[in-house]
């Protein structure tokens, strides 16, 4: 899964590079893109992204170890409910385009606003092809089938490049607007080819009694509060950022795609095969297994996130030049998403630890103490934001967005180790703490390699920089893992060149 991810994230830069050099990064055109683009995706988190991993793996996991048929009716119901409900909700969204564009981007010129408009009523179809390639994903993992819902994002990602790419020579808006939905169909039919062929049968069949409603509905109620709590913190993110004037929401969401690699490649792909395993722990009431598995998750994490978290925070900008300054790119645009990578550099390990042990409560069918915790990690961001608002410059307003991430989610992982160990009894805290303290001595000499190479190079030649440092970094990094005996590296290493090798 990682390697697929890896690919995958890898074709989505990809992309990102080409949209960027064919639009212009830092113009209202791309803005209004990037805007319109995450609308479709807002609106599916809201409603059904959520509870996807929280409510409906956890109970398509029980139902396919306790209905006499493995949970195959079940499994129908639901992914019908996904078809219909989901294309009912984009026909409303479709005539809501202009307020959801208000609600995202209050900053938007009267023309960046009207292309947005536009753009969305092209992308908001996705929300159905979203949803829908999501179930068919979670019912292929809960089969044991990880590999194709990993790699179907990558025929997305080349479906766009390849649009982007003709964009470039043709200048046709709608050529553009239809290829960037039709990336996401292809992604979505991938995923359903493949449930076929594992064996499932793709009928659908309708819910008179509402059983999977009433299921759903029995735990969704505090996962609406939940994703409303998130949705919230990123579309105040997003307005903040906005304020910056050209360029302010691109720089946002493109240090914001950067940042989210590590994280999909490493704490999403432990995330997304661990939770199965912990609701079938959970329903056999394995509580100490539970615990044991949240907390090798998380000290793996941490080793690999940590000298990412590093590397960010001292190359934030050389890595901006190198993939971004090109084409039409304004330069000021380039630094400034430089400096808010950087910042999100900060955010990473406390974001991956919180994500992970989330999963925890989500097994237990506990619906409830996430979606209060994550209420307070939305008001504690949405509150820096607006501190980033009122008191930083206007050009630097954006950089203050992944602080505030950074304030939110340490808070949220605090308040769920805490409530973990009371419902628990325990949360292995010795070998967490051991394993954090090693990675931090660790990743101290890793940082202190990297950075001296960064003053040696200057910021002449980013790339040079960039591999010079990493290199250096890495180096120091592993060679004071193996001192300080970090298990949890080793174990990555070993398991990945392992899996390599049997590839």
């Amino acid at each position: 899964m990682a390697v697929a991810t890896l690919a995958s994230r890898a074709a989505g830069f990809v992309r990102v590079l080409v949209l960027t050099a064919a639009l212009g990064l830092g113009t209202r055109l791309l803005d209004a893109y990037n805007v319109a683009n995450t609308l479709p995706n807002a609106v599916y988190e809201l409603l059904i992204g959520g509870a996807m991993a929280s409510v409906i793996v956890p109970l398509l996991t029980r139902a396919a170890l306790t209905d006499p048929d493995q949970g195959v009716r079940y499994t129908q119901r639901l992914l019908s409910l996904m078809v219909y409900g989901l294309s009912a909700i984009t026909l409303l969204a479709l005539v809501l385009a202009p307020w959801l564009v208000d609600l995202v981007a209050p900053g938007f010129t009267p023309d960046q606003h009207d292309m947005a408009v536009v753009f969305s009523r092209y992308f908001l179809p996705q929300i159905l092809f979203y949803g829908v390639s999501a179930t068919a994903g979670a019912v292929l993992n809960i089969r044991g089938r990880f590999a194709v819902a990993a790699w179907a994002p990558l025929g997305n990602s080349l479906v766009v490049i390849a649009v982007g790419l003709l964009y470039v020579v043709s200048g046709s808006f709608t050529l553009l607007a239809i290829g960037t939905s039709v990336g996401v169909f292809a992604q979505m039919a991938l995923v359903v080819w493949a449930l076929g062929r594992s064996g499932f049968p793709l009928r659908l069949h309708l819910d008179p009694r509402g059983i999977a409603i009433r299921r759903i509905g029995g735990l969704a109620g505090w996962v609406l509060l939940s994703v409303l709590g998130a949705q919230a913190f990123l579309v105040a993110a997003t307005r903040v950022a906005s304020l910056s004037g050209p360029g302010g929401v691109t720089a946002y969401q493109n240090a914001l795609a950067v940042f989210q690699v590590p994280f999909a490649v490493i704490a999403l792909s432990v995330m997304t095969t661990m939770l199965p395993r912990l609701s079938r722990s959970a329903a056999r009431r394995d509580h100490d297994r539970i615990v044991r598995d949240l907390s090798l998750a998380v000290r793996v994490a941490v080793a690999v996130m940590a000298p990412i978290a590093v590397a960010l925070v001292l190359l934030g900008r050389p890595i901006a030049e190198v993939l971004f300054d090109h084409g039409s790119s304004a330069p000021a645009t380039v630094r400034s998403l430089g400096t808010v990578l950087a910042a999100f550099g900060l955010a990473l390990v406390p974001f991956s630890a919180y994500s992970i042990l989330q999963r925890g409560f989500y097994a237990m069918q506990d619906t409830r103490t996430p979606a209060l915790i994550t209420a307070g990690v939305a008001v504690t961001g949405i509150a820096g934001c607006a501190v980033a608002g009122l008191v930083l410059p206007a050009a630097s307003i954006v950089v203050g967005v992944p602080i505030a991430y950074a304030i939110a989610y340490t808070f949220g992982l605090a308040a769920t180790v805490a409530v973990l160990r009371r419902r628990f009894g325990w949360i292995d805290g010795r070998r967490l703490l051991r394993t954090h303290v090693r990675v931090l001595s660790a990743t101290t000499a890793g940082g202190i390699g990297a950075f001296g190479m960064t003053v040696l190079l200057g910021g002449a030649m980013p790339l040079l920089t960039i591999v010079a440092a990493a290199g250096v970094g890495a180096l120091a990094y592993l060679g004071a893992a193996r001192l300080l005996h970090i298990g949890e590296l080793r174990l990555v290493l070993v398991t990945t060149l392992g899996g390599l090798r049997a590839g």
